[in-house]
């Protein structure tokens, strides 16, 4: 990529001092109506790229012995979340090498979300997964677009959305699974962030901290946005303060309740000690990558690749400046992703809500043509939806 495309990114606008009338960018706040029409090019090419992941799929499990509707809310992770919608927790599964996996490592909102909706409506837990994940990935993409909008324009908002749909796991958008929800909601923090929105951000970031343990980095993001409101105008404001200290509530609610429940303050770093997780340094990461190396030279080149990449696509953002907001958050992701232990197979999916990495990619595709863009992105979803079918139907997204 030409460095003469990475263009910085401007800083955020200073928030106004009373109630505005316009966005801190200074265009007009737009009505709920109006911001959907708006983003609904966005919204639009997100459906159908996930639709046409979920008709490949369909099409695959055809000639297995399974179906997409299993694959999708009865498999892996997304067991764990409706057992806990249906009879709370308490379940502690034995692997076969003895080691005992409490369902406290499943934090709480999806599991909660699941039980309203089946609740109301005659779905079972794992449907109404479905459902929430289907919701909430349409949230997320609406999201993102906002802030690719904000920063960088309404083409490279829309280009950023099609790329997120179109990631090789992009499938687990569409699963029972919690990154939907947990995307969606550190995508609006972080535009309320942006945008000036401080309780709104707080709110937000405690919900995304009851949705998954890397809700650390939703609030890392709240925090150093404060800390810079805090440097540059040498006093936080109330509205501030008030989402700094939002920000960590839900996190600390759920890891604190799990430690009340096990009799240990640090019962949660048990609880992922016991499914093998944790961090080192990527000590254990970079000793599978070398056993690769050292017997499979082709898979273990393609795990450095894999590292590379996301390595070189956040230093790009770091050239774009983006806001410190958006680093932060992506880089908590990445280096949770890649120096934790645990089954690395799930570390692509552990990336997924790392979008701020994929800016730097949907601002270049935005300034080439249309009909040139347009292939790449079709590429990237048919790609997307070949490798979603065939990765489910094999080792999947533990």
């Amino acid at each position: 990529m030409p460095a003469s495309d990475l263009r910085p990114f401007p800083s955020p606008p200073r928030e106004p001092a009373g109630p505005p009338a316009v966005r801190p960018d200074g265009t007009a706040r737009r009505p709920v109506r109006e911001a959907l029409r708006y983003a609904a090019p966005a919204l639009v090419a997100y459906a159908g790229v996930r639709v046409l992941g979920l008709l490949v799929l369909a099409l695959w499990s055809t000639g297995a012995d399974t179906s997409a509707r299993r694959l999708l809310s009865a498999r892996w992770d997304s067991v764990w979340y409706a057992r806990i919608a249906e009879d709370g927790y308490g379940h502690v599964a034995r692997a076969a090498n003895g080691d005992l996996h409490p369902d406290l490592a499943f934090f709480p909102l999806l599991p909660v979300l699941e039980r309203g909706l089946s609740t109301l409506v005659p779905v079972s837990a794992g449907d109404a997964g479905l459902v929430v994940s289907a919701v909430a990935s349409l949230c997320a993409a609406a999201g993102l677009f906002a802030i690719g909008e904000l920063l960088y324009g309404r083409r490279a908002g829309v280009t950023l959305v099609v790329l997120w749909a179109a990631l090789p796991v992009g499938v687990v958008q569409s699963m029972a699974y919690s990154e939907s929800l947990f995307t969606a909601l550190a995508a609006w923090t972080l535009y309320a962030v942006l945008t000036g929105r401080w309780v709104w951000a707080g709110t937000l970031a405690a919900l995304s901290g009851l949705t998954r343990p890397v809700g650390a980095a939703v609030v890392a993001a709240v925090w150093i946005a404060a800390a810079e409101r805090a440097h540059r105008d040498r006093w936080l404001p109330p509205r501030v303060l008030a989402g700094a200290l939002l920000a960590p509530l839900g996190w600390l609610a759920y890891v604190g309740w799990v430690g009340a429940r096990t009799g240990d303050p640090l019962g949660y770093l048990d609880v992922q000690d016991q499914w093998g997780n944790g961090f080192d340094g990527g000590l254990a990461f970079a000793a599978f990558v070398w056993r690769h190396l050292t017997g499979s030279v082709v898979a273990g080149v393609a795990l450095l690749a894999g590292v590379a990449l996301v390595i070189r696509l956040y230093v790009l953002c770091v050239r774009q400046r983006q806001p410190p907001p958006l680093l932060a958050y992506a880089g908590v992701i990445v280096l949770l992703a890649l120096c934790a232990k645990g089954y690395f197979g799930s570390k692509p999916r552990l990336l997924l809500p790392a979008f701020p990495l994929l800016l730097p990619i949907a601002v270049a595709l935005a300034r080439v043509r249309a009909a040139r863009a347009a292939a790449v992105l079709a590429v990237a979803a048919l790609g997307s939806a070949v490798y979603g079918a065939v990765w489910l139907h094999g080792s999947g997204p533990p």
